[in-house]
């Protein structure tokens, strides 16, 4: 019996932390849980205003964020490469590092912006057209490729907001100030609230339309504005409390990075956009088939994932605190710490996820009923959340494993955790059984889904086994 007592007390010490650890660890991740809740709550309620006009106007704009979803990804990837430099930099006390890395997330940012620009510009209704495939009449196709075409010329303003946003943003978060970001974020999804109801539905007075009823076209435009509100806090602040942002005084002395340490950057930092970039395309391709379906499908999966996500955000949050807490405690050289925080952070976030997916289930019948739409989109929504629901405890479990992976820079082993992974498994699942199959959507999204038990697996191995335990602050002073 002693044995047993004392083996329970052993797993407790090693999963479950005190007072102290979860008073720390939810000082970091409140903030960007309260950020991405409210956030994705606007989502939600953004997503129901354009899904309450019609669903080949929730399709269109669905495609389009579906697009740009990868260059955001591109971006989220290169910043994060480069950010596992920034924490660790700020862990050691290196200012001049920490403004190294905002240097080149200059670059960086630049060139993602123009690239996905022109791409977007170019060939942007081709891309559209891959999600529009039979199941639906032709007239509804050619309607949601209209409605596609003019949110997306509208949402290229937001691009050089959203870019400066991400520079300072990730800079600022690794550096461990969380509630600053969250306010931003706060303010941004509260301007876009409001301005979506004003300019989605027009505002008519005493028979007079003093706002004109835009649509799809409101929502850009919303978005569009919100995201320049967001960006100006950030920035605002940034250069008005450098005595909390030290690094930002002198940040634009130079734009020049050091050979050592763009080198670094490079070699740690270009397998995680790489990755970003090709998991991002890699899931694009997976809602492509899916897509052949039918629209309906697309829909449905529109409203799945927007509600999904509100009940997702503590296991997304927790890998933002693995990228940050484990990140400042490598580069201190507390490696130990560092191993015990992170399994201890895993723990809670799989703990969370199975609550969380439990509260999913039960209201999988009810949120989909809030939009404009088919009964089988409702439904097909309905039963796809309660799968979402049955994974989650997985997916909490790959997605921390993935950011303490990426912690320790080891981004080779992420690439191919992650994209690489998609790629070879997930996307021949999806494409074979969409297309030589007569399969319903729910079964292939079960089955491409269920393939991640083996990154559980392999997460499970390389995390147990330490090799992401590194500290990456030790460059050398070459130029």
């Amino acid at each position: 019996m002693g044995s047993i007592q004392a083996d329970g007390s052993s797993i407790r010490r090693k999963f479950i932390g005190d007072r102290n650890f979860y008073k720390m660890i939810l000082g970091v991740t409140v903030p960007i849980m309260i950020q991405n809740g409210i956030s994705n709550f606007v989502n939600l309620l953004d997503n129901i205003m354009v899904g309450r006009v019609g669903t080949e106007q929730m399709s269109g704009v669905s495609i389009v964020n579906q697009l740009i979803f990868i260059y955001f990804l591109c971006v989220f990837g290169g910043m994060g490469g480069i950010g596992i430099f920034t924490a660790q930099y700020y862990g050691n006390n290196d200012q001049e590092g920490v403004r190294a890395t905002f240097r080149a997330k200059v670059w960086l940012g630049v060139i993602l912006t123009a690239i996905a620009f022109a791409v977007l510009k170019i060939f942007g209704p081709q891309l559209i057209g891959l999600f529009l495939n039979e199941g639906s009449e032709t007239g509804d196709l050619m309607a949601t490729l209209r409605y596609a075409e003019g949110y997306m010329q509208i949402i290229f303003i937001s691009f050089p907001a959203f870019i400066v946003l991400q520079i300072y943003a990730s800079t600022i978060r690794a550096c461990g100030e969380t509630v600053l970001p969250m306010k931003a974020g706060i303010a941004a999804v509260l301007t876009n609230l409001v301005l979506n109801y004003l300019l989605i539905y027009g505002v008519n007075i005493g028979g007079r339309q003093i706002i004109p009823a835009l649509g799809v076209n409101g929502a850009a435009i919303a978005t569009v504005v919100s995201r320049y509100v967001e960006m100006s806090i950030i920035v605002i602040w940034a250069h008005t409390h450098k005595e909390k942002a030290p690094y930002i005084s002198g940040v634009y002395r130079t734009l020049r990075v050091r050979g050592a340490q763009l080198k670094q950057f490079i070699i740690k930092g270009s397998p995680l956009l790489v990755n970003e970039a090709l998991w991002s395309i890699g899931m694009s391709f997976l809602v492509q088939s899916y897509s052949t379906r039918g629209l309906d499908v697309i829909a449905a999966f529109n409203i799945s994932n927007t509600i999904s996500n509100m009940f997702s955000i503590v296991f997304f949050s927790m890998g933002d605190a693995v990228s940050i807490v484990v990140g400042q405690l490598l580069g201190a050289n507390k490696l130990e710490e560092a191993k015990d925080t992170d399994r201890k952070i895993i723990a809670f976030a799989v703990f969370f996820s199975i609550i969380t997916a439990a509260l999913m289930a039960s209201v999988s019948g009810l949120f989909p009923r809030l939009y404009n739409t088919t009964e089988e989109v409702r439904s097909l929504a309905s039963i796809l959340m309660i799968c979402y629901a049955i994974f989650s405890p997985m997916m909490a479990f790959c997605h921390c494993t993935y950011f303490t992976l990426r912690s320790g820079g080891k981004t080779i082993i992420t690439f191919l955790f992650d994209s690489a992974f998609t790629w070879v498994v997930s996307v021949p699942i999806a494409f074979v059984l969409s297309r030589f199959t007569e399969l319903p959507v729910v079964a292939i999204y079960c089955f491409v889904t269920a393939a991640d038990i083996i990154k559980c697996v392999l997460g499970f191995v390389l995390v147990k086994k330490g090799v992401w335990i590194n500290n990456l602050t030790d460059i050398g002073e070459e130029s």
